[in-house]
C-alpha cells in the first residue's frame, strides 16, 4: 500500500486508508462548506451584536432570537472540522473526536429548541395578544433559554455516555472518528430532535395562521361600505403575506432537516463519504444560515442595525440608545 493512501503513514499496520475522491468532488464540497460557514457565521454574528448592543432590542422575543443566532453562529464554526474529514481521516485525536460530537449534539439540539421557543412566542403573541406582556416577560424568556441550553448539554452527555468510558474504542483503525449510539438512543434522538419539534412548530404555526385569517375576516366584516373595496385589497395582501411568511418558515425547516435525518437513519458512518450525503449535510447546516434571514431580515430594526455596525457607528458614545422605531 502506498504511503499517500494512508492517514498516518508511520502506522503502517493500524492506519486508516484515505478516501478516494475526484478533484471535482473535493473542490465542490470544500467550496460549499466554506461558503456556508462564512455566511452563517457573518449573518448570525450581526444578529448577536445587534441584539446585545442596542438597548431598545432587549425584548423577550429578541432574547430567544439572540439564543438562536448564538447557536447558529456555532453551527457555522462547527462546519470547519468537517473539512478535515474530506479525505476520510481524523488527525486531532480520539478525545477531540468525542468532544466534537458532544459539541455537535449540544449546538444542534439547542438550535432546534430555540426554533420551538420562537414558535411558542409567536403563538402567544398572535393568539393571546392581551396577556402576552404578562405571560412572556424578559425574565421568563431568560429562564426558557437557559433551560434549553442546559437540557441540550445534559442530553448530549446522556446520548454519548458510552463513548466517555474510553474515547476511540469504537475506531477500527488510526485516523477514524467514530462514536457509538445505541438503537434506543437513536430512536429517542429521532423523536426529541426531529419528530416532536417539527410537530410542535407545524401545529403552532397552523394555529397562528388560522387565528390571523379569522381576525382578518372579522376586520373585513366591520369595514364601512365606503372603504370596503380599498380595505379589502389591503386585507387580501395581509392574508397572502402572512401565508407566505409562515409557509417559508415551515417549508425551509422541513427541507433542511428531513433529508439529513433520513440519511443519518439509513447511514451511520461518515456523512462525507459520498457527494450526495455531503450535500445533504450542507443542506442541514444551511438551515442555520437561513434562520437569520427568516427571523431577522424581515425586521426593519435589523437592516438599520447592520448599517450602524458596518459603518462602525456603534463605536460612538451612546450608540446603545439608538432609536429603532
Amino acid at each position: 500500500m502506498e504511503e499517500d493512501e494512508l492517514c498516518f503513514p508511520q502506522l503502517l499496520n493500524t492506519s486508516c486508508r484515505k478516501l478516494k475522491r475526484s478533484e471535482f468532488e473535493t473542490v465542490v464540497v470544500s467550496f460549499v462548506l466554506c461558503f456556508i460557514s462564512l455566511v452563517t457565521v457573518s449573518l448570525n454574528l450581526l444578529v448577536v451584536i445587534s441584539i446585545s448592543h442596542f438597548r431598545q432590542l432587549h425584548s423577550s422575543t429578541n432574547l430567544v432570537l439572540l439564543s438562536l443566532a448564538f447557536s447558529d453562529f456555532f453551527v457555522g464554526l462547527m462546519i470547519l472540522p468537517q473539512l478535515m474529514l474530506l479525505d476520510g481521516c481524523w488527525y486531532v485525536g480520539d478525545l477531540m473526536c468525542l468532544l466534537y460530537y458532544v459539541f455537535v449534539a449540544v449546538i444542534t439540539s439547542a438550535s432546534v429548541g430555540n426554533m420551538v421557543l420562537i414558535s411558542i412566542d409567536r403563538y402567544v403573541a398572535v393568539c393571546d395578544p392581551l396577556h402576552y406582556p404578562n405571560k412572556v416577560t424578559p425574565k421568563r424568556a431568560q429562564i426558557c433559554v437557559s433551560l434549553c441550553w442546559t437540557f441540550s448539554l445534559c442530553y448530549a452527555i446522556i446520548l454519548l455516555k458510552d463513548n466517555f468510558k474510553q474515547p476511540g474504542r469504537f475506531n477500527s483503525c488510526s485516523g477514524e472518528c467514530v462514536i457509538d449510539v445505541g438503537v434506543i438512543e437513536q430512536s429517542v434522538d429521532l423523536f426529541l430532535t426531529f419528530l416532536i419539534p417539527i410537530t410542535v412548530i407545524i401545529v403552532l404555526y397552523l394555529k397562528v395562521f388560522v387565528v390571523a385569517v379569522s381576525q382578518v375576516r372579522v376586520m373585513r366584516s366591520h369595514i364601512s361600505a365606503v372603504t370596503h373595496q380599498h380595505s379589502g385589497k389591503t386585507i387580501m395582501k395581509s392574508e397572502i403575506k402572512a401565508a407566505r411568511t409562515l409557509g417559508v418558515v415551515i417549508v425551509v425547516f422541513l427541507m433542511c432537516l428531513c433529508p439529513y435525518f433520513c440519511v443519518t437513519i439509513v447511514k451511520q458512518d461518515n456523512l462525507l463519504n459520498t457527494l450526495s450525503s455531503a450535500l445533504v449535510l450542507c443542506l442541514f447546516y444551511f438551515n442555520s444560515c437561513l434562520n437569520p434571514v427568516i427571523y431577522a431580515f424581515f425586521y426593519p430594526w435589523f437592516r438599520k442595525s447592520i448599517k450602524l455596525i458596518i459603518t462602525l457607528q456603534i463605536l460612538k458614545s451612546g450608540s446603545f440608545d439608538t432609536n429603532f422605531l
